[in-house]
Protein backbone atom coordinates (compact mmCIF):
# COMPACT_ATOMS: atom_id res chain seq x y z
CA UNK A 1 0.00 0.00 0.00
CA UNK A 2 1.61 3.34 -0.83
CA UNK A 3 1.93 6.26 1.38
CA UNK A 4 -1.11 8.20 -0.73
CA UNK A 5 -3.77 5.34 0.08
CA UNK A 6 -2.31 5.10 3.66
CA UNK A 7 -2.79 8.96 4.09
CA UNK A 8 -6.99 9.00 2.45
CA UNK A 9 -7.57 5.69 4.84
CA UNK A 10 -6.54 8.36 7.94
CA UNK A 11 -8.26 10.70 6.32
CA UNK A 12 -11.27 8.80 5.27
CA UNK A 13 -10.95 7.38 9.05
CA UNK A 14 -11.29 10.72 10.72
CA UNK A 15 -13.51 12.64 7.98
CA UNK A 16 -16.82 11.68 10.41
CA UNK A 17 -15.64 12.16 13.83
CA UNK A 18 -15.38 16.28 14.17
CA UNK A 19 -11.78 16.55 14.93
CA UNK A 20 -12.24 13.91 17.56
CA UNK A 21 -15.43 15.60 19.18
CA UNK A 22 -17.73 12.24 18.15
CA UNK A 23 -15.88 8.86 17.63
CA UNK A 24 -17.04 4.96 19.12
CA UNK A 25 -14.56 3.03 20.27
CA UNK A 26 -14.69 1.34 16.63
CA UNK A 27 -13.95 4.73 15.17
CA UNK A 28 -11.14 5.23 17.30
CA UNK A 29 -9.71 1.80 16.39
CA UNK A 30 -10.06 2.55 13.10
CA UNK A 31 -8.25 6.12 13.09
CA UNK A 32 -5.04 4.54 15.47
CA UNK A 33 -4.59 1.80 13.40
CA UNK A 34 -4.66 4.33 9.73
CA UNK A 35 -2.13 6.29 11.64
CA UNK A 36 0.27 3.78 12.50
CA UNK A 37 -0.12 2.34 9.20
CA UNK A 38 0.84 5.65 7.95
CA UNK A 39 3.59 6.12 10.47
CA UNK A 40 5.37 3.15 8.91
CA UNK A 41 6.33 4.93 5.64
CA UNK A 42 7.20 7.96 7.28
CA UNK A 43 9.52 10.15 4.51
CA UNK A 44 11.46 12.30 7.11
CA UNK A 45 12.73 10.12 9.51
CA UNK A 46 14.88 13.17 11.37
CA UNK A 47 11.56 16.17 11.21
CA UNK A 48 13.47 18.44 13.44
CA UNK A 49 16.63 18.22 11.37
CA UNK A 50 14.32 19.65 8.54
CA UNK A 51 12.86 22.73 9.63
CA UNK A 52 11.34 23.83 6.49
CA UNK A 53 8.82 20.86 6.75
CA UNK A 54 7.93 21.91 9.76
CA UNK A 55 7.97 25.44 9.78
CA UNK A 56 4.33 27.02 8.78
CA UNK A 57 0.85 26.63 10.11
CA UNK A 58 -0.42 23.64 10.55
CA UNK A 59 -4.82 22.87 10.62
CA UNK A 60 -5.70 20.29 13.21
CA UNK A 61 -7.77 17.37 11.53
CA UNK A 62 -7.83 15.03 14.55
CA UNK A 63 -7.13 14.47 18.23
CA UNK A 64 -7.34 12.83 21.04
CA UNK A 65 -6.93 15.88 23.37
CA UNK A 66 -8.98 16.62 26.09
CA UNK A 67 -7.96 20.09 27.18
CA UNK A 68 -8.92 20.84 23.67
CA UNK A 69 -11.88 19.29 22.51
CA UNK A 70 -13.15 20.07 25.99
CA UNK A 71 -13.32 23.87 24.88
CA UNK A 72 -15.81 22.67 22.56
CA UNK A 73 -18.40 21.61 25.65
CA UNK A 74 -18.78 25.53 27.08
CA UNK A 75 -22.45 26.12 26.64
CA UNK A 76 -23.16 28.80 23.84
CA UNK A 77 -19.88 28.50 22.29
CA UNK A 78 -18.48 25.91 19.38
CA UNK A 79 -15.21 25.12 18.74
CA UNK A 80 -13.93 26.54 15.76
CA UNK A 81 -11.03 25.92 13.92
CA UNK A 82 -7.66 25.11 16.01
CA UNK A 83 -4.06 26.13 14.61
CA UNK A 84 -0.48 25.18 15.41
CA UNK A 85 1.90 27.60 13.96
CA UNK A 86 5.38 26.43 14.37
CA UNK A 87 8.09 29.41 13.73
CA UNK A 88 11.06 27.29 13.85
CA UNK A 89 13.58 30.02 13.45
CA UNK A 90 12.62 31.61 16.77
CA UNK A 91 12.26 28.05 17.99
CA UNK A 92 8.24 28.90 19.03
CA UNK A 93 4.53 27.18 18.61
CA UNK A 94 1.54 29.11 18.65
CA UNK A 95 -1.88 26.90 19.18
CA UNK A 96 -4.56 29.01 18.62
CA UNK A 97 -8.35 28.21 18.53
CA UNK A 98 -11.18 29.62 17.40
CA UNK A 99 -14.33 29.90 19.37
CA UNK A 100 -17.62 30.26 17.40
CA UNK A 101 -20.66 32.04 19.54
CA UNK A 102 -23.22 34.08 19.04
CA UNK A 103 -22.56 36.67 16.50
CA UNK A 104 -20.68 39.29 19.14
CA UNK A 105 -19.44 36.22 21.04
CA UNK A 106 -17.05 34.92 18.74
CA UNK A 107 -13.44 34.41 20.69
CA UNK A 108 -10.16 32.96 20.18
CA UNK A 109 -7.71 30.94 22.98
CA UNK A 110 -4.63 30.78 22.23
CA UNK A 111 -1.11 29.69 23.93
CA UNK A 112 2.35 30.71 23.09
CA UNK A 113 5.24 28.54 23.69
CA UNK A 114 9.05 27.76 22.86
CA UNK A 115 10.90 24.75 22.49
CA UNK A 116 14.16 22.97 22.18
CA UNK A 117 15.12 20.20 20.15
CA UNK A 118 15.94 16.73 21.86
CA UNK A 119 16.43 14.56 19.38
CA UNK A 120 15.84 14.33 15.48
CA UNK A 121 11.95 13.40 16.46
CA UNK A 122 11.30 15.27 19.34
CA UNK A 123 10.93 19.02 21.26
CA UNK A 124 10.54 20.20 24.31
CA UNK A 125 7.73 22.41 25.19
CA UNK A 126 7.67 25.44 27.57
CA UNK A 127 4.46 27.01 27.79
CA UNK A 128 5.04 30.94 28.40
CA UNK A 129 1.36 32.88 27.62
CA UNK A 130 -1.88 32.50 27.57
CA UNK A 131 -4.45 35.04 25.60
CA UNK A 132 -8.07 34.88 25.51
CA UNK A 133 -10.64 37.21 24.35
CA UNK A 134 -12.90 38.77 21.96
CA UNK A 135 -12.20 37.93 18.09
CA UNK A 136 -13.53 41.83 17.47
CA UNK A 137 -11.51 43.34 20.22
CA UNK A 138 -8.37 41.50 18.93
CA UNK A 139 -8.52 42.33 15.26
CA UNK A 140 -8.13 38.81 14.54
CA UNK A 141 -8.39 38.38 10.67
CA UNK A 142 -6.73 35.45 10.06
CA UNK A 143 -4.05 33.17 11.85
CA UNK A 144 -0.81 34.19 10.63
CA UNK A 145 -1.48 38.01 11.23
CA UNK A 146 -3.02 37.18 14.84
CA UNK A 147 0.69 35.50 15.27
CA UNK A 148 2.43 38.36 14.27
CA UNK A 149 0.02 40.31 16.73
CA UNK A 150 1.10 37.53 19.46
CA UNK A 151 4.75 38.13 18.71
CA UNK A 152 5.01 41.67 19.52
CA UNK A 153 5.44 42.69 23.24
CA UNK A 154 2.63 44.60 23.87
CA UNK A 155 -0.17 43.45 26.29
CA UNK A 156 -3.53 43.12 24.55
CA UNK A 157 -7.17 43.89 25.04
CA UNK A 158 -7.58 40.25 26.41
CA UNK A 159 -7.03 37.81 29.32
CA UNK A 160 -3.64 37.64 28.71
CA UNK A 161 -0.91 36.71 31.04
CA UNK A 162 2.31 34.52 31.71
CA UNK A 163 2.47 30.78 32.24
CA UNK A 164 5.09 30.12 35.12
CA UNK A 165 4.16 27.06 36.66
CA UNK A 166 6.97 24.56 36.52
CA UNK A 167 4.06 22.15 35.59
CA UNK A 168 3.22 23.68 32.08
CA UNK A 169 5.93 21.42 30.11
CA UNK A 170 5.60 18.76 28.20
CA UNK A 171 7.25 17.38 24.49
CA UNK A 172 6.20 16.81 21.18
CA UNK A 173 7.54 14.11 19.16
CA UNK A 174 6.85 14.04 15.24
CA UNK A 175 6.07 10.50 14.24
CA UNK A 176 5.42 11.50 10.67
CA UNK A 177 6.16 14.38 8.01
CA UNK A 178 5.53 15.13 4.02
CA UNK A 179 4.88 18.52 2.41
CA UNK A 180 1.10 18.82 3.61
CA UNK A 181 0.64 16.24 6.36
CA UNK A 182 1.54 15.78 9.90
CA UNK A 183 1.28 13.72 13.09
CA UNK A 184 2.33 14.15 16.30
CA UNK A 185 2.54 12.59 19.84
CA UNK A 186 2.84 14.50 23.26
CA UNK A 187 3.83 13.76 26.24
CA UNK A 188 0.60 13.13 28.07
CA UNK A 189 -0.30 10.69 25.37
CA UNK A 190 -2.33 12.71 23.07
CA UNK A 191 -2.30 12.17 19.33
CA UNK A 192 -2.51 14.82 16.94
CA UNK A 193 -3.26 14.49 12.97
CA UNK A 194 -2.60 18.00 11.36
CA UNK A 195 -2.33 19.62 7.72
CA UNK A 196 -0.66 22.58 6.35
CA UNK A 197 -2.58 25.78 4.83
Amino acid sequence: MTSNTRKANLLNAIAPVNRGLQMSENQRKAIFSAVAYLEELNPTPAPTATPELLDGNWLLMFTTSQELLGIDRFPLYKLGNIYQCLRMAESKIFNIAEVKGLPLLSGLVSVCANFTVVSEKQVKVNFERLVAGSQSLLGYQDVNSFVDTLRSPKKLFAIDFQIKREDQKGWLETTYLDQDMRIGRGNEGNLFVLRRV
